[in-house]
């Protein structure tokens, strides 16, 4: 994994600052008790210039993942629009990935985290393929996790806090060592539920199978973007509760997520996915979804935000 590339400056709290003056008190809430939910997002270089997508939607689940955890926002939605816009511009970027987030500040060091202030910073930087160079083209390779994700009445699965990546990280840190790319984990009913920081979708017969909701995972944006793109397509799907062994039979498969975009997986447990190649069904989305990020085709459906209007 690259180090980040730093930009010249993030926003923290309204204002633009240098970005190695971005900086919290190390007894910062967040910091002890995971009292954080943030975003991921892409702005995507097009041949109308920078724009970000579904960035509306992806600010949607923001306020809606602070909400899950008693957090107002002070900002609006306007206003952090604008900022986000704005920073971009400040840091000159064409292409950068954008991380929105929402913390429980410096105030008091017990769990109940009322006389914490909310605070909200975003930055922005250069950041390619998020599972390997190559990994969009030639898929990667991944295992199923002895970590299981939470229970649904331990950790709200809907909102996307920083307490819910401490899973995410037992899940990356076994696959990394032990020689794969990602782990897929499971819920603790033992069906399929996703991988660290990706939804996941299989394929068999031209059928697209996605675990539903109350499989414990996060209702990604990149997710919904493929459920929408392949009934366009002409593939069902279906959103159901996954059985470990379908991993292995299935024709195809991908992860989906900002920073995955559409992955496609080539084995799992050593065992190859279809003939071991990204297959049809994968590659026709994936061709899709670069054609509407890169603003190649029209933006019927509203999801390119134009950083310079």
């Amino acid at each position: 994994m690259a180090a980040i590339k730093e930009a010249k400056y993030i926003w923290m709290n309204g204002e633009f600052v240098p970005w190695k003056e971005a900086k919290v008190h190390v007894l910062t809430h967040a910091l002890h008790y995971g009292s954080a939910v943030f975003e991921g997002v892409r702005c995507y270089e097009t041949r109308r210039g920078p724009a970000i997508f579904r960035w509306k939607e992806h600010l949607e689940r923001l306020y809606a993942s602070a909400k899950i955890y008693r957090m107002e926002i002070p900002y609006t939605r306007e206003q952090l629009t604008e900022a986000t816009l704005e920073l971009i511009r400040k840091n000159e970027l064409r292409a950068c990935y954008i991380r929105p987030i929402v913390f429980r500040g410096y105030g008091d060091i017990g769990v109940w985290p009322g006389n914490c202030p909310v605070e909200v910073a975003i930055a922005v930087w250069e950041w390619g393929e998020y599972l390997g160079s190559g990994a969009l083209e030639n898929g990667v390779d991944v295992m199923v996790s002895s970590w299981n994700r939470m229970a649904p009445n331990t950790f709200p699965p809907m909102a996307k806090t920083t307490a819910n990546y401490a899973n995410a990280q037992l899940i990356k840190m076994e696959a990394v060592e032990y020689g794969f790319t990602e782990g897929i984990a499971l819920n603790p009913s033992g069906s399929v539920s996703e991988g660290s920081g990706e939804n996941l979708f299989l394929v068999k017969n031209k059928v697209l199978y996605t675990p539903s909701l109350d499989a414990i995972i996060l209702p990604g944006i990149t997710r919904d973007t493929v459920i929408t793109l392949a009934k366009e397509l002409g593939y069902p799907v279906k959103e159901t509760h996954i059985p470990r062994e379908f991993l292995y039979i299935a024709d195809e498969m991908f992860f989906t997520g900002t920073a995955a975009e559409i992955t496609p997986i080539r084995s799992v447990d050593r065992i190859p996915v279809g003939d071991g190649k990204p297959g049809p069904v994968t590659r026709a989305l994936q061709e899709k979804f670069f054609k509407i990020v890169r603003w190649e085709e029209e933006d019927t459906r509203g999801w390119l935000l134009p950083v310079y209007d």
